[in-house]
């Protein structure tokens, strides 16, 4: 199911490096819940119509020029400031080294908003802060599979428990392949075309095979043999053979499951005794990275001489 998403500014502190003006707010029970961001010229001037209050609020060179300007009418500076960070804003962080006034870390302190500073230029931070927002707080779900890169290709592979999904990964690793979770994968969408999936940290890099126990992929296969993430390109849904069930032997139906909204090219795969599942794996990772249908292909041959 999904999940809601908020990080703290403490958690964007130890992440991005940022030097806290305002120790004494705990930034750790302050959240934020917005990937994007906002640099409050209009709202520095007065204006706060259409104010996006529940953003990181980014001071660079020219805000900071702006508020020297301000801050010489005191009273109004003062007006200003609680209107800004009073309005509900999560933290405020100047860039380029650039330091705050008393007048605005005293307000600050009064509300409850922490005040960061980045030694970063103001684009570069804005690049960054904005990635890593849009990473942590994507959309995600949690499912049940194995995730593993094959030839750069991340390939999702589902089914019931104990259908082979840990076998064929352990067998697809020791082919020179890479684990990036089993058993339980976490799965965000970055983007509208992307889906990122990685492993929950406490099951970090372990396969649970049955009847041997818990092995640990990273030490006995070498750090070579697994990733942190991995973009899904493509699933692979295991499911016990069944004679009577009609399956795609050609393959010239594009075939999709979809997670969070994102559809991915899926492939169904009927289990039976003497199927080597990590090489036909291998073999769709394969097909999925050059981009080439070989049913396709055939097909253009077939009704080629059918013309002839």
């Amino acid at each position: 199911m999904d999940k809601e998403h908020r990080v703290s500014v403490y958690d964007m502190v130890k992440e991005l490096n940022l030097k806290e003006v305002t120790p004494e707010i705990n930034s750790k029970e302050v959240y934020i819940e917005q990937a994007e961001i906002n640099r409050p010229a209009l709202q520095l001037a007065g204006f706060f119509e259409n104010f996006a209050q529940n953003r990181v609020q980014i001071i660079g060179k020219a805000e900071h020029l702006f508020i020297e300007e301000v801050e010489r009418d005191v009273e109004n500076a003062k007006n200003i400031y609680k209107r800004f960070i009073g309005a509900g804003i999560p933290v405020i962080v100047f860039c380029r080294n650039l330091h705050p006034s008393e007048m605005m870390i005293k307000v600050a302190k009064e509300y409850g908003v922490p005040v960061l500073i980045s030694q970063d230029a103001t684009s570069e931070f804005m690049a960054e802060v904005i990635r890593w927002l849009g990473t942590v707080l994507a959309p995600s779900i949690t499912i049940h599979g194995v995730l593993v890169d094959v030839f750069g290709e991340g390939i999702l592979i589902t089914g019931e428990s104990g259908i082979g999904k840990s076998e064929a990964a352990l067998e697809l690793i020791r082919r020179g392949h890479r684990l990036v979770s089993d058993d339980v994968v976490e799965i965000k969408r970055v983007s509208k075309k992307s889906l990122i999936g990685t492993s929950p940290e406490v099951t970090r890099f372990f396969i649970e095979l049955r009847g041997i126990g818990i092995i640990d992929v990273k030490n006995l296969y070498g750090v070579e043999s697994v990733k942190m993430e991995q973009e899904i390109d493509l699933v692979i849904q295991l499911e016990d053979w069944n004679k009577d069930a009609d399956y795609d032997r050609l393959g010239l139906e594009e075939k999709y499951v979809e997670y969070l909204g994102n559809k991915v090219a899926a492939h169904t795969l009927p289990i039976r005794p003497g199927r080597n599942l990590a090489i036909i794996v291998e073999a769709a990772g394969i097909k999925k990275k050059m981009g080439y249908n070989a049913a396709e292909e055939l097909y253009k041959r077939v009704t080629g001489q059918m013309e002839d």
